[in-house]
């Protein structure tokens, strides 16, 4: 239980730092792109310790499969909790600038901000292993440099695993995009644990160009184009696919919608169309 409690005290000041940097932030709405900075670090930095868990746990802290995939849900929605309405998915932002939802600045210091969360989580979990707290943290660090890839099939079978899992994460996302949050929050948790569960053997499902970075992009086997082709282009594939599926059309490139015919919500009245005839 040692290794659980150290995990969880981790995954305690990833959160604080995230609250603390949204109530510093609150009163000034300009510099958003630090939420999706925060939100990107705690989300990747809460899921390297998941996934050390799901390597090393289960033989060196007794952690068995439930416990990584009930962990997994708990941070996924911890994070949507506490993050709001910053995502930390490049792949989200993109989507809400094809939606104009958003304008072209914020959008890209959001996609930079949440990879630079990314690689500032990377580099705060290293030193954290390095310290070496308990025993699968001992071990984790021994293999950190020789880590495994999330990426276990040929760059085609990732590269539409990811597009296949960000299609459905994004159609889901945009169905439930006028509902409550209490529906909203735990359903898309639920969502991406499934995704990721589902897609272990194959690429992992992260649906996320910034997660896949911090968690897989420094690890060896694939080059980092190769790796790119995979979690950048199919997550950004997958959801451009989403969005058109949903709304027929995407706002920022072409207003004219491509795939639904739209019937005119105005009827002329019975009364006025008689009164032509008689003219």
């Amino acid at each position: 239980m040692s290794g659980l409690n150290a995990s969880l005290g981790y995954f305690l000041a990833c959160v604080i730092f995230t609250v603390s940097v949204r109530a510093l932030l609150k009163r000034w709405q300009r510099f958003g792109f630090v939420l999706e900075f925060a939100s990107s670090f705690m989300l990747v930095a809460c899921w390297l310790e998941v996934q050390t868990i799901v390597e090393v746990g289960q033989w060196a802290g007794g952690l068995g499969p439930d416990v990584t995939v009930t962990m997994l849900f708990v941070v996924l929605l911890s994070h949507r909790v506490i993050s709001g309405n910053a995502s930390g998915n490049p792949a989200v932002s993109v989507r809400r600038f094809l939606q104009l939802q958003a304008s072209t600045l914020p959008t890209l210091l959001a996609v930079a901000a949440q990879f630079l969360g990314a690689h500032l989580a990377l580099l705060v979990a290293g030193y954290y292993w390095s310290l070496e707290l308990t025993d699968m943290h001992m071990i984790k660090n021994l293999m950190a440099r020789e880590c495994s890839t999330s990426l276990l099939v040929s760059l085609l079978q990732g590269f539409f695993t990811e597009c296949v899992c960000a299609l459905i994460f994004h159609l889901v996302q945009l169905a439930l995009g006028r509902s409550s949050a209490l529906i909203q929050v735990p359903l898309s948790a639920a969502l991406l644990t499934f995704l990721s569960h589902t897609a272990r053997g194959y690429t992992s499902g992260y649906v996320n160009p910034s997660l896949a970075y911090g968690l897989t992009f420094h690890c060896s086997g694939f080059t980092l184009p190769e790796y790119a082709v995979v979690y950048w282009l199919g997550s950004f594939t997958g959801m451009t696919l989403a969005l058109l599926l949903y709304m027929g059309h995407i706002p920022r490139i072409f207003a004219k919608n491509l795939l639904y015919f739209q019937k005119t919500r105005f009827r002329v009245p019975k009364g006025e169309k008689a009164e032509k005839k008689k003219k």
